[in-house]
């Protein structure tokens, strides 16, 4: 009996219900039905959950309250601490990062011949990326357009998206996934060679194009091959810990942390790209997360006090469906393309509640409601609350063996548990699992600092306030490649002056100020699970 004696009676209804079920649908909501959903539960709208901004360029903006508390605390490098006229590494183009984004920028830098040094907080590949398991949005069917594709991500968004970028997001998609394709990765093919696609939460297409549920995995396993093929210098377990300047207000590379030996090495770069992901580690508000444990906020620190101004910031994705039971998985993602393929949510009673393609945002927060004030959700041993995600109708609506065919990762992982997810659902709640907004970019994916550009996850503007399925991979290859392509063309027009860390020193003062300084240092490079982390994420669920 692989679920608890607790949790049994619950299973029972939705055994009972799922032949009535089979074949409907819930209804969707309208723009007014949503936008209460979303202010009354969404917990982007939760009071005492942000606090504003207490200097800089996005001074008195709402944001989290762990990324306020890193926006609060002084650099962990004293300026007077690192020798910036010993250089240890010197180089055309620095990435920070490792993953989509980052291998992306590095190989379209080198592409165009320029020298470019990976610096990654972990190992090359450990990152979001690795972890997606729904696909990449283009409009590469007959059916679909970019044109399509723009309206249906700004309706995501909730119309707040910079429609420029929006355009270049999807103007780019289709290459984007016959550049992949070139390079080896094994989309999911129809019998007759054309792509399988399929229809992610938001989209009135289908237009995701998935490897099973591994499609990260399998992407960053052929970039990283082409990152070692090109012979790109990478320097793993080396975060950036902050941004260097010259005395002309250039970004002129960073300073790397050592992981393994604690000593900091200086580089000298002509342009400099943030890929450093997003901050699912700090736990806002309390939620669990789908993200890889370098994920703490370190590249909207550093380009922060370097004076990179932030966009949306405020704006937090709680993915609807993060593994509530069993406990060993709390938060990790079970893709949305399970509910794409016709798994269905519904609450302890085996009711569905919501349209099972909603946003995102408005699926979070339906289930949210679901388990919270309507008390119909499902109760585990150790008094946490989830909604079913009813797994069984996928074979049951596309045919046996659909689910291991489409998603035998997942199935795998609950195996480990003596969870069938075939012939059994699964309890889910929200995840934190995107970070919407970030540091402000342009097409060229130029930050507001001379020479330090960003792509993916760090930056804000894409997805405006909500970012639907299936555009995040498409994001930081798109960004990535116009990143790197823009830095590799500017490099030998660019002169670099002093180097100097005088804006930290500037930012610390600032600080004090404010009377906001906390006791902590930041960007907090890897979180801390000692002590009443844990138990904060327990308590939210509770």
């Amino acid at each position: 009996m692989p679920y608890p004696m607790e949790m049994q009676e619950s299973l029972k209804k939705v055994e009972a219900t799922r032949k009535a079920r089979l074949g409907k649908e819930f209804r969707r909501l309208d723009f007014d039905e949503k936008d209460e959903i979303l202010r009354n539960y969404h917990p982007d709208f939760r009071q005492g959950g942000k606090r504003e901004i207490p200097l800089g360029p996005n001074k008195g903006d709402l944001v989290p309250n762990e990324l306020a508390d890193l926006l609060s605390s002084p650099s962990r490098l004293n300026a007077g601490d690192i020798d910036l006229k010993k250089i240890d590494f010197e180089t055309d183009v620095l990435v920070i990062g490792g993953g989509g984004g980052g291998a992306t920028a590095a190989l379209t830098a080198r592409e165009k011949g320029a020298g470019v040094l990976l610096a990654t907080k972990l190992r090359l590949a450990d990152s979001n990326t690795i972890m997606a398991e729904g696909g990449i949005g283009a409009a590469t069917m007959p059916e679909d357009s970019p044109d399509i594709h723009w309206i249906d991500t700004m309706m995501g968004g909730r119309f707040s998206n910079k429609p420029d970028l929006v355009e270049a997001l999807v103007t780019d998609a289709p290459f984007i996934v016959d550049w992949l394709t070139s390079l080896g990765v094994n989309f999911d093919r129809l019998s007759d060679g054309s792509y399988e696609t399929h229809m992610p939460g938001g989209h009135s297409r289908k237009r995701s194009h998935s490897v099973k549920d591994l499609t990260g995995l399998e992407i960053m396993r052929v970039l990283a091959d082409e990152i070692q093929n090109k012979e790109i210098q990478v320097q793993e377990f080396s975060p950036a810990v902050e941004l260097i300047l010259d005395d002309n207000g250039q970004c002129a590379g960073a300073v790397l942390l050592n992981l393994d030996t604690g000593q900091y090495h200086v580089v000298k770069a002509r342009a400099t790209i943030l890929a450093t992901g997003g901050i699912g580690r700090i736990h806002p508000q309390g939620f669990p997360t789908s993200n890889h444990y370098g994920a703490t906020a370190d590249g909207i620190i550093m380009a922060y006090r370097a004076g990179a101004r932030l966009l949306y910031a405020g704006y937090i994705q709680y993915h609807p469906t993060g593994a509530a039971w069993p406990e060993q998985m709390l938060g990790l993602l079970i893709s949305e393309a399970l509910r794409s393929q016709g798994a269905q949510l519904v609450n302890a009673e085996g009711e569905m509640f919501v349209y099972r393609l909603e946003t995102r945002d408005a699926v979070a927060s339906c289930i949210i409601r679901e388990c919270g004030e309507r008390g119909k959700g499902v109760v585990t041993p150790t008094g946490m609350t989830g909604a079913w995600l009813d797994t069984p109708l996928i074979d049951m609506t596309c045919g046996a063996g659909t689910f291991m065919r489409r998603f035998a990762g997942i199935h795998g992982r609950y195996q480990k548990y003596n969870i069938n997810p075939i012939v059994e659902p699964i309890l889910v709640y929200p995840t934190q699992h995107y970070q919407n907004g970030g540091v402000e970019i342009n097409v060229n994916c130029e930050t507001g600092v001379p020479n330090l550009l960003a792509a993916g996850e760090v930056t804000g503007g894409v997805h405006g306030y909500n970012r639907l399925g299936s555009n995040s991979l498409v994001d930081i290859f798109v960004f990535g490649r116009r990143a790197g392509n823009h830095a590799a063309e500017k490099v030998a027009s660019i002169r670099i002056g002093r180097l100097t860390l005088a804006h930290l020193d500037d930012y610390n003062h600032r600080l004090r100020e404010t009377r906001c300084m906390t006791e902590k240092t930041s960007p907090l490079i890897l979180p801390d699970y000692r002590f009443e982390k844990a138990l904060t994420t327990v308590q939210h669920i509770t």
